[in-house]
């Protein structure tokens, strides 16, 4: 049976300036950064999340034909893919931190049913909450 996620997608436009925003404004650490068979495999993840891996994935990948590449560029520049959250414990202390790194904000925190929400975008556009959940 299936024990849980381990790698999850994120679209980029640019691996380099993609690796550079995670590491240096996220505080990510890189996981895997090889190159095979002319194809770039670039991970990253939360320091303290050892095992999940976000796949920082170029959307003119291997497998996408020219036109599909272009339309998925132009929906993450649009800022049109997100839906990812991110947790942390404080909220509020992690929004002013990001914020005084350079991450754009589209929502500063707020209170919402399970919790306390902000939004921001990465450096290609796309958009993750980033949530404080509700103690139960």
């Amino acid at each position: 049976m299936i024990s849980r996620l381990s790698h999850a997608t994120i679209y980029v436009l640019d691996q380099d300036e993609a690796k550079d925003f995670y590491t240096s404004k996220l505080d990510f650490a890189v996981r895997n950064d090889a190159s095979m068979d002319g194809f770039r495999w670039l991970t990253v993840g939360p320091k303290d999340q050892p095992d999940v891996q976000l796949i920082l994935l170029p959307a003119g990948a291997p497998g996408l034909d020219p036109e599909s590449a272009a339309q998925l560029k132009a929906l993450i520049s649009k800022g049109a893919i997100g839906g990812h959250v991110m947790a942390t414990d404080d909220c509020h202390k992690t929004y002013q931190e990001l914020s005084e790194r350079g991450v754009e904000f589209l929502q500063e925190p707020a209170e919402r049913p399970y919790g306390i929400e902000a939004v921001f975008r990465d450096n290609s556009g796309n958009w993750f909450s980033l949530t404080q959940p509700r103690q139960r």
